[in-house]
């Protein structure tokens, strides 16, 4: 009798058609879980309740055992209310403008003066006296998990953050002013403001002014090709604009969970155009909006038919054997763990590599690891399980709630209670342009690299076997950004910890996508640096950035005369737009098909 085992490893009979009629059952009933868990995630945009309900039992449960810290809020509760009376009467019988509680310096919801007048001072200051007070109530409860403590704080957060005075109408001075002096207009504005917004969410269409900011016509308008084409990417060659170039040209790889023309906007903010102007021979990756055909599209494949296709395309088409490469976020993560592929097989064809706002150890992924716990990742897999994809909605939410207060409550204020839309930019328009993420890839994203941290400890896997980031030996040029919510600059920074290359560390200001974009003559530009050689000892980034000066202007400045001391001084003819037959033919004009895929 022949023996066979199932996914799950366990030993049934082949011919025996009960326990295979079990087996199905049992999968019907599997697959009942993850579409009730879908259904769920949709009512709940993809985070999980269990997730939420475990962080908050743990940390009310110790709280509850917690006799001593009872004690210390309720003394604490006692002396914000004692300052609370204070304020009330020095105001009142003193004229005291004095607060007893500053905002924090981020926070601007109550700068305007009017919020120094009666009762609209009370209003903010025991908001902030309360979000104090919630602060210590959720931290330093001991018996926590620190997951579980950030995340309860996170959520305590984001409900504060709903309840501020700022957000109503009667108790935010600077709304009524506003509808005082114009009648209610303003209101009436904002209504139709919010009546605009709904239907154009309802029809899938941009936000109001993003119109103006179309691919192909005003922004990424860098004359070029795509000479290469697959199932997953479109490679884009950028025509010249100097006689001569330098030999090596260079790769550009952004993150697929963004449109590529962040780094191509408008003339004079396109970092592809000052890099072709400065006489690169500049490529990048347009990566195709998934769909559920391409549910099973995993992360390795985006190294191979993307990256590793883009190479052998450059290769074929300029006829050099060696290249600069440039990754842009999650665009950088898989660059760099392309290059460790390419170094543990002695291939050389990446000369260098420049990580912008780039994580390759994800042990303290910052507000974005809240999302990811064990509990969270099998809830989003169920989730995106029935569509084969994660929504565009669902990812923007996610990185929307993580500065909530700014991207979410303020713009309510501004754009439906005073009536006022903030002024459509290309950066703004191109955050509004979403993209999707294929099913297999984010779970892969999420467990192997948030999760395991396997790219960093070594353990990640390609064709069966390990790579290392230790094995890369190439010069490194990483930019971090001081703002950045999605790939915190401490984090950026662990890449002095897994490679032995001469690394170019850059800090500059702003946040993960404006201080990217940060072109020669920008005002209020600013950023720290150092070159580490590879036998230098490791610097902790808190001591890094304390004795490190800061330099006035754009980092790109900086980057061009990096790339020019990496590359072959002798300048050449550029090569031509793709090759004159066979498979990188240059047939359409840029931006190329896929950009134009909407979600």
């Amino acid at each position: 009798m022949r023996k066979v085992k199932t996914e799950n490893e366990k030993v049934i009979n082949s011919d025996n058609s009960l326990p295979l009629a079990e087996d199905q059952s049992a999968q019907i009933l599997k697959n009942y879980d993850r579409l009730l868990a879908s259904y769920m995630g949709q009512m709940t945009q993809g985070i999980s309740p269990a997730a939420l309900l475990y962080a908050f039992a743990d940390w009310l449960l110790h709280l509850t055992f917690s006799p001593g810290k009872q004690v210390q809020l309720h003394h604490k509760a006692y002396k914000k209310y004692l300052s609370l009376m204070n304020f009330i009467k020095a105001f009142t019988l003193e004229n005291s403008k004095s607060p007893c509680i500053e905002p924090l310096p981020q926070d601007k919801r109550f700068d305007h003066k009017s919020w120094g007048y009666w009762p609209f001072n009370i209003f903010y200051q025991s908001f902030l006296l309360t979000q104090q007070w919630w602060w210590n109530a959720t931290t330093d409860v001991r018996g926590v998990s620190q997951h579980h403590t950030e995340i309860v704080i996170f959520v305590v957060r984001q409900i504060l953050d709903m309840v501020s005075p700022s957000n109503f109408i009667m108790t935010n001075p600077e709304v009524l002013t506003k509808t005082y002096e114009t009648q209610g207009e303003n209101l009436l504005q904002g209504f139709l403001n919010y009546l605009e917004d709904v239907k154009r969410e309802m029809q899938h269409q941009l936000p109001q002014g993003a119109e103006n900011y179309l691919p192909g016509k005003n922004v990424a308008i860098t004359a070029g090709k795509v000479v290469f084409q697959n199932n997953l990417i479109e490679l884009i060659q950028y025509a010249p604009l100097t006689s001569k170039v330098y030999k090596e040209p260079i790769l550009i790889v952004p993150a697929w969970i963004m449109k590529y023309y962040i780094l191509d906007l408008s003339p004079h903010n396109s970092l592809v155009r000052h890099l072709v102007q400065e006489g690169h021979t500049v490529f990048i990756i347009s990566w195709k909006n998934p769909s559920r055909e391409d549910a099973n599209v995993g992360l390795n494949d985006y190294m191979k038919l993307g990256v590793l296709e883009a190479i052998k395309a450059i290769e074929m088409i300029t006829h050099q054997k060696q290249m600069h490469a440039v990754g842009y976020c999650l665009g950088g993560t898989i660059l760099a763990i392309t290059k460790a592929y390419l170094a543990r097989h002695k291939d050389k064809r990446l000369k260098t590599l420049t990580l912008l706002a780039t994580q390759t150890d994800f042990m303290e992924p910052g507000e974005l690891g809240l999302f990811i716990d064990e509990s969270q990742v099998t809830f989003l897999e169920n989730y995106m399980w029935s569509k084969g994809y994660l929504d565009a909605d669902n990812l923007s939410g996610a990185f929307q709630l993580l500065n909530s207060k700014d991207l979410i409550f303020s713009k309510i204020v501004q754009t439906y209670l005073l009536g006022e839309r903030q002024p459509m930019n290309d950066l703004m328009a191109w955050n509004a342009d979403k993209t999707r993420l294929p099913y297999r890839m984010h779970s892969e994203y999420l467990r192997k690299l948030y999760l395991y941290n396997e790219l960093a400890l070594g353990k990640y896997e390609i064709e069966g076997e390990s790579i290392t980031l230790y094995d890369i030996t190439t010069p490194i040029f990483s930019v971090a950004t001081s703002r950045d919510h999605v790939a915190p600059w401490r984090s950026v920074y662990k890449i002095h910890l897994l490679t032995k290359s001469e690394i170019t560390f850059v800090l500059t200001n702003g946040g993960h996508n404006a201080g990217i974009i940060s072109d020669p003559g920008h005002p209020h530009r600013h950023y720290r640096t150092t070159t580490r050689a590879h036998h230098e000892n490791y610097i902790d980034p808190d001591f890094w950035e304390q004795r490190t000066s800061m330099t006035e202007g754009s980092w790109w400045l900086l980057w061009f005369s990096w790339l020019k001391k990496h590359s072959t001084q002798e300048l050449q003819t550029p090569p031509s737009l793709g090759s004159l037959k066979g498979t990188y033919q240059a047939k359409i004009d840029a931006p190329g098909q896929y950009v134009h895929m909407k979600t």
